[in-house]
């Protein structure tokens, strides 16, 4: 068994902050592979289902995000589970908008959710990290995670946790490449080859231009006469 936690804060007025697309991410695995209704348990919100021959928890922690490792470590110990079987959604400031990447252990960066959940798992579990950009200003950053998503962002928001739905079951089962092509394919689908191929000839073509006529009219006269 594993546990998906997502992190974010709980209620809808930070429901579209950036801070929560860890719970989008979950919520869009727990609507496309058929997990169950969300209920109450371990300090959040849990789901469960299979995501290929793997039984998987999904914990949405509702401690709030500075409290995230409290749920976690509750919802592993009760499972007897190790810290890699913990995989971790959450956003990424380090990262530009849309990029996705996978780490096993290390630091938290600063990140208070994750900061929580050394205290109380370690540092060895896994971590799906979003990318949302950064503000430019370390103090900027508390403002930029608590506010929402542009309208702008909506269609690389919607890519990047369908991206993730796609390749869950990739991912549960320990299959990272396999996990960040089925994103990528979203976030950045590959053009066909005839799109290439128009691209390429449109980069490429010389327009031709007119032959300047330097014959002087006595030149012009004569080479009427002969034609």
């Amino acid at each position: 068994m594993q546990i998906f936690v997502g992190l974010g804060n709980p209620g809808a007025k930070y429901a579209r902050n950036r801070h929560n697309i860890g719970f989008m991410v979950v919520d869009e695995i727990a609507t496309d592979h058929g997990f169950t209704p969300w209920k109450s348990q371990f300090q959040g919100q849990v789901s469960s289902g299979n995501l290929g021959s793997e039984k998987v928890l999904l914990l949405k922690p509702t401690t709030f995000m500075n409290l995230s490792g409290q749920a976690v470590g509750e919802a592993m110990r009760f499972y007897k589970l190790t810290p890699a079987d913990v995989t971790v959604f959450h956003d990424e400031l380090d990262l530009a908008p849309s990029k996705v990447r996978v780490k096993m252990s290390g630091g938290h960066a600063g990140h208070n959710g994750l900061r929580s959940i050394h205290q109380h798992i370690g540092e060895h579990y896994r971590r799906v990290r979003l990318g949302i950009g950064h503000p430019g200003h370390k103090d900027r950053v508390s403002g930029y995670v608590l506010s929402d998503f542009a309208k702008a962002e909506a269609e690389w928001l919607d890519d990047v946790t369908r991206g993730c739905s796609d390749g869950a079951k990739e991912l549960a089962s320990g299959e990272g490449p396999r996990f960040l092509n089925a994103v990528s394919l979203r976030t950045a689908p590959a053009r066909s080859s005839k799109t290439v191929k128009a691209a390429a000839e449109k980069k490429t073509a010389v327009v031709a231009k007119p032959v300047e006529d330097t014959r002087s009219a006595m030149q012009k006269l004569a080479d009427r006469f002969r034609s």
